[in-house]
């Protein structure tokens, strides 16, 4: 049926009824009109139908896409015989799957009454009806020439078909206002107007407030030659749909063209403020929208350019983080995280796209550079700061080419003696860490690439430092910070460059003075084979600007926790002797201790290497005293493991790790099999003692206060333990999973612990000889 033409009718009707959609104010259709006077033989009705007037009463809807619905469209009568065709009693009804499409009404089954879709713009009025003494829940959609009866099966139903369609009958009308506007001033006026009809709707869904952000969004792409009150103006506007909805893509780059051609306008901190923060506590994941982490980034950096702009941002970011010592919103963090990371990697963007011709990391850290292998000439400005004149046996090179860049200058040093290059390279095609101390040779400088960046450049990348920086002061932000940033996020020219590494330092710093091992143990790299923060701010590394006061302080950290292991000083020998023995020298009590360690616990292999490390603890006093400690313990040692002494110890209880200590020391126990110290007051301290023990096969150490550190220290020394009790001990699955390498274990007590049951899994995965388990009382139970 067609819903378009005239099909007939009244003169009377068409005047009455018959009006262009530019014609009808677009506010005042959220009120149903009442019918002309003398216009009731129209629907053929009688005089029993009422109009039922829309009155608001608090009702909220779900938007209706699609759904079931009886239909029945009526020809206006032309003749008597018309109108009895038409009553009431002798409507015939259809069933129909109707969608509301963007434009028009249209039926799954496009048959009878709905062979054809009817369209938004046809409709000329839209109405609830009902009738006295019988009970129908109607609406009426009057179109020119006839009429559509919708009947819903309850008041409920006919209420939702009735505000859903009427929203989408003036979404139609606006998307097709605002497609080809003529005057600003008018569209202003219709866009307010559409702000005011999303805000007062009855309809509560997301595409509500979205379909006219989404509309304006399209109407701003059109047309961006808007002056900067115009633009002033819609955000204005459009501000009351933003409290509770992110701005879609075009929208937010309308926004982002504002914050930097009027940073300093009072709408980015009215306006923007809000719905920066709603965009810094609810989003989920930048990578689905970059425009709104762009916005988030133009917004900070328009912050950034007010008065006293980096006090401005630091009151930003403390609004976000709230006044309180744990801030209510965990997406805060990640979010401005990530605003962070993409803001400094845009900064090196330009020498990032030339990346194929840029040197590596390794190679930077490396201080070398082959020019053979360089590919032809980066589009960079490549220049040595200050060279030292070469011999003049030795003839020059020729300087290098320089190419201009718009947004970035790099000076790369090019050392032309090759045998200060060879010093560099290690023994085995220079892939590995130069030895001992040769490596402090040659000057941290000689290492480093200096980059100069543009002026705004520059700017953007102090103010997101500034932000890294100020994250690392919360406590409660620290641990996550400091696990998004473990595996390594920024290029290697960030890295490379002096001013970056320099600010960065700052929350190195805070993550190594941080107590919690949750936090410093991601200095380290997050596998083997990948520089951590812990290898680029130690001295030779890329980063490292000081003498190894930093690179001191790490390690301090990482001693103090869970990382006197062997894997840790193994690390330190193979990558990092020549920094620990040339701050030994300089009487840091740390890298002393480190090489007592080493000394102790058999780590370097090598004599001469030994002897080295001897020689460097006599050369200071705090180290001859600590070597002279290390030689008496070795002694004590030697005597304790000594054949002979009980198989069978077990300690009274309330004892403590010093009375264990005193009792270890006191003979040989060279046979000790079996000790207990359950319902004693040992902790992880008296690890230090038990792994002197060699022939240690059974340990119980049920309801004392023997935590995760001292399991750490057990799993790497006390390989041949059988059976193992921490009933009721403090550990968790961070020290249980270290048992995963005694692979002697075939009896584990973890009664009344906090196992986990995927660590219990773990576990039996991996200890193939454990046959007596007890996990009562726990997690994995």
């Amino acid at each position: 049926m067609d819903f378009n033409g005239s099909g007939g009718g009244s003169e009377l009707h068409n005047n009455q009824y018959h009006q262009s959609e530019e014609s009808k104010p677009l506010l005042g259709e959220m009120s149903t009109p009442t019918p002309p006077e003398g216009n009731n033989n129209k629907m053929g009705a009688g005089p029993g139908r009422r109009t039922l007037l829309h009155c608001s009463s608090g009702m909220r809807y779900k938007l209706l896409q699609e759904g079931d619905i009886q239909v029945c469209v009526i020809k206006h009568p032309r003749t008597f015989l018309s109108k009895i065709l038409t009553s009431k009693f002798l409507r015939r009804w259809e069933p129909h799957h109707l969608t509301l499409t963007d434009c028009s009404l249209a039926s799954a089954t496009p048959t009878g009454y709905m062979e054809t879709s009817l369209s938004y713009s046809s409709i000329e009025e839209l109405q609830m009806l009902s009738w006295d003494n019988a009970p129908k829940y109607c609406l009426q959609l009057s179109f020119p020439g006839g009429t559509v009866l919708l009947q819903a099966a309850n008041s409920y139903l006919r209420d939702q078909w009735f505000h859903s369609l009427q929203w989408k009958k003036k979404i139609y009308k606006y998307r097709k206002v605002l497609t080809n506007p003529s005057r600003w001033e008018v569209v202003l006026k219709e866009i307010r107007a559409l702000v005011d009809l999303a805000l007062t709707s009855p309809l509560q869904d997301d595409s509500i407030h979205q379909a006219p952000l989404l509309i304006i969004s399209t109407l701003l792409a059109e047309n961006s030659n808007l002056s900067a009150q115009e633009h002033e103006n819609i955000i204005v506007a459009i501000a009351p749909l933003l409290e509770n909805n992110h701005p879609p893509p075009d929208l937010c780059e309308f926004f982002c063209k504002h914050c930097r051609e009027r940073p300093r306008s009072m709408v980015v901190i009215e306006v923007f403020t809000p719905v920066v923060q709603r965009i810094l506590k609810h989003n989920m994941d930048f990578g689905k929208c970059p425009r709104l982490r762009l916005f988030t980034q133009e917004y900070i950096l328009a912050l950034n350019e007010l008065n006293a702009g980096m006090e401005v941002v630091k009151k930003f970011v403390h609004s976000m983080h709230g006044p309180t010592g744990q801030c209510p919103h965990p997406r805060v963090l990640p979010n401005l995280v990530a605003v962070c990371l993409a803001a400094i990697y845009s900064c090196y963007e330009e020498f990032i796209n030339s990346r194929d011709n840029s040197p590596s990391l390794k190679e930077i850290r490396n201080g070398c550079q082959q020019q053979s292998e360089r590919k032809p000439p980066m589009p960079l400005r490549l220049l040595r700061p200050d060279p030292p004149t070469p011999p003049p046996s030795l003839p020059l090179s020729p300087p290098p080419s320089i190419v201009n860049s718009s947004e970035i200058l790099v000076e790369l040093e090019r050392n032309n003696n090759n045998t200060a290059n060879s010093k560099l390279k290690g023994p085995a095609g220079g892939d590995s860490e130069p030895n001992l101390i040769d490596c402090l040779l040659v000057s941290p400088t000689l290492s480093a690439l200096s980059i100069q960046l543009p002026a705004q450049a520059d700017r953007v990348l102090g103010c997101f430092a500034l932000i890294l920086k100020m994250l690392s002061d919360y406590d409660d932000w620290r641990p996550a910070l400091a696990s998004l940033l473990q595996p390594i996020p920024f290029p290697k020219e960030a890295l490379a460059h002096a001013k970056f590494t320099k600010e960065l330092k700052y929350v190195i710093q805070r993550f190594a003075e941080d107590p919690r091992q949750e936090v410093h143990s991601c200095l380290l790299s997050v596998r083997s084979g990948k520089d951590g923060w812990f290898q680029l701010y130690s001295p030779g590394g890329v980063a490292c600007d000081d003498d190894g006061e930093l690179f001191a302080s790490m390690v301090h950290i990482l001693m103090g926790s869970c990382y006197k292991t062997k894997k840790f000083l193994l690390s330190l020998a193979e990558n990092k002797l020549g920094p620990c023995m040339l701050l030994a020298l300089r009487a840091n009590q740390t890298m002393v201790e480190i090489l007592c360690l080493m000394l102790e616990y058999n780590i370097i292999e090598n004599k001469d290497t030994q002897l080295q490390i001897i020689s460097t603890l006599e050369s200071t006093q705090v180290g001859r005293s600590m070597y002279e400690q290390l030689c008496d313990r070795q002694r004590e040692l030697r005597e304790l493991q000594r054949k002979g002494g009980p198989t069978r110890l077990t300690l009274p209880s309330k004892s403590t790790d010093a009375d264990l200590a005193r009792l270890l020391s006191s003979g040989s126990f060279g046979n000790l099999e079996n000790l207990s110290l359950a319902f004693t007051n040992v902790t992880s301290a008296c690890a230090e003692q038990l792994i002197k023990l060699p022939s240690l096969k059974q340990l119980n150490l049920w309801s004392t206060q023997f935590g995760d550190a001292g399991l750490r220290l057990l799993s790497e020394h006390l390989a041949c333990l059988q059976v193992l009790n921490l009933c009721e001990t403090p550990v968790t699955d961070a020290g249980l999973l270290a048992l995963s390498s005694m692979k002697s274990l075939c009896s584990l007590n973890m009664n009344s612990t906090k196992l986990s049951a995927d660590t219990y899994e773990d576990l039996k995965a991996k200890l193939p000889n454990l046959k007596e388990v007890d996990v009562r009382y726990t997690e994995a139970w």
